[in-house]
C-alpha cells in the first residue's frame, strides 16, 4: 500500500472521511463516559463483562477518531471495519441470549451497526489505493477488416460510444489527449494520456502522462479463413482497494472483466453494423451513464433482406 502527504491532505479534507471521525468521536466519548447507560440504550443488560466491552470498543473509537481528524490513513478506515466486525458479533450474540426486555433496541443497533459497516467499508475501500495495478485483457473477432477496425478505433473520441466506464475522451494535441472515467461505487477518474506506440492497421498504446498507473495497448490482426479481424486488447490501471476493491465491485455488479468483454460487443457490433443492438428488455448500459443509444432488436425488413442477399 502506498501514502505520501497528498493523499493525507485529500483524506483530511474528505467529507466522508471526516464525517466518520467525527461518529467515531462521539460514539467512542458516550462508551467510556458511560458504559453502562450505553449497553441499556441497546437493550443488553449492564452486567461487567458488557460495560468492559463497552468502554474497550470506546477506547478504539476514540483512537479511530483523532486518527481519522488529525494525520488521516485508509488504516484509520480498516481499523473501523474491523471495529464494526466486533460490534456487529457482540450484538449477534446478545440478540441470541436476550431474555426479551429491550429486544427492540438491541434490532435496531443491530441493523445501525450494518449500515454504518458497509458505509465504512465503501469508505475504506475506496480511498485505498494498491501499488500493483490491475490488468485486463480481452478479445472478439470483427466481421471487418483490419484498416477499417484500426480507423473506428483510432476516433478515441468515439470511444464513450461502447465503453461504459468512459466518460469523455478529448483529444488535447497530437499523440495527447484527455480522458475521463467512471470507477466503482460511483467514482470518477480524470488522466492526461499520450500515444505511445501506434502501427496502422496493427496496434495503438498508451499510457497516462499525470503519473497515473493507466495504460493499455489495442492489436489488430486478420482473423483466420479471412472472417474479418481479431481484436486483442490490454488494459492496465489501479482499481480503489486492490483484491478488495475488485471482490467488492464483483458484488455490487461492477466487476472490470465483465465491463471490458461488454465494451468489446458493443465495439463489435457498430464496427459491424453501425449501431447497438439489444434484444428487448435487455439491459442498456452502465446504470451511472443511462442507456446507450440502442434499438430492439428486430427482423430485416424486405428492402433489407433483398439487400443483403444482392
Amino acid at each position: 500500500m502506498k501514502t505520501d502527504t497528498r493523499s493525507t491532505s485529500r483524506l483530511r479534507h474528505d467529507p466522508l472521511v471526516r464525517g466518520l471521525g467525527w461518529v467515531s468521536a462521539l460514539l467512542g466519548v458516550a462508551q467510556v463516559v458511560t458504559p453502562a447507560g450505553f449497553t441499556r440504550a441497546l437493550g443488553v443488560d449492564g452486567t461487567s463483562r458488557h460495560r468492559a466491552a463497552t468502554t474497550a470498543v470506546g477506547v478504539r473509537e476514540l483512537a479511530a477518531a483523532a486518527g481519522l481528524l488529525g494525520r488521516p490513513h485508509p488504516a484509520w478506515l480498516w481499523s473501523r471495519v474491523g471495529g464494526d466486525l466486533m460490534d456487529l458479533t457482540m450484538l449477534t450474540r446478545a440478540l441470541k441470549n436476550h431474555n426479551g426486555r429491550g429486544i427492540s433496541r438491541t434490532v435496531a443497533a443491530t441493523a445501525a451497526v450494518t449500515t454504518l459497516t458497509a458505509t465504512d467499508l465503501y469508505a475504506a475501500v475506496t480511498r485505498t489505493r494498491r501499488s500493483t495495478p490491475m490488468e485486463l485483457t480481452a478479445a472478439t473477432t470483427v466481421a471487418q477488416p483490419p484498416d477499417e477496425v484500426y480507423a473506428l478505433w483510432r476516433e478515441l473520441e468515439r470511444l464513450p460510444d461502447f465503453m461504459a466506464h468512459l466518460e469523455e475522451v478529448r483529444v488535447t494535441g497530437p499523440g495527447t489527449s484527455h480522458w475521463r472515467a467512471s470507477a466503482p461505487f460511483g467514482k470518477t477518474v480524470e488522466w492526461d494520456a499520450e500515444t505511445t506506440e501506434e502501427v496502422a492497421g496493427r496496434l495503438i498504446a498508451w499510457r497516462s502522462v499525470d503519473g497515473a498507473d493507466n495504460s493499455g495497448e489495442v492489436r489488430f490482426a486478420p482473423a483466420p479463413g479471412g472472417r474479418g479481424t481479431e481484436i486483442r486488447v490490454t488494459l492496465r490501471y489501479d482499481l480503489p482497494g486492490g483484491a478488495l476493491g475488485k471482490a467488492a465491485a464483483r458484488y455490487f455488479g461492477e466487476e472490470p472483466h465483465q465491463q471490458l468483454d461488454d465494451d468489446l460487443r458493443r465495439y463489435k457490433q457498430i464496427a459491424e453494423t453501425g449501431e447497438i443492438v439489444r434484444s428487448e428488455g435487455a439491459p442498456g448500459g452502465k446504470r451511472a451513464r443511462g442507456e446507450f443509444p440502442q434499438h430492439p432488436a428486430r427482423p430485416l425488413t424486405e428492402d433489407e433482406l433483398k439487400e443483403a442477399l444482392a
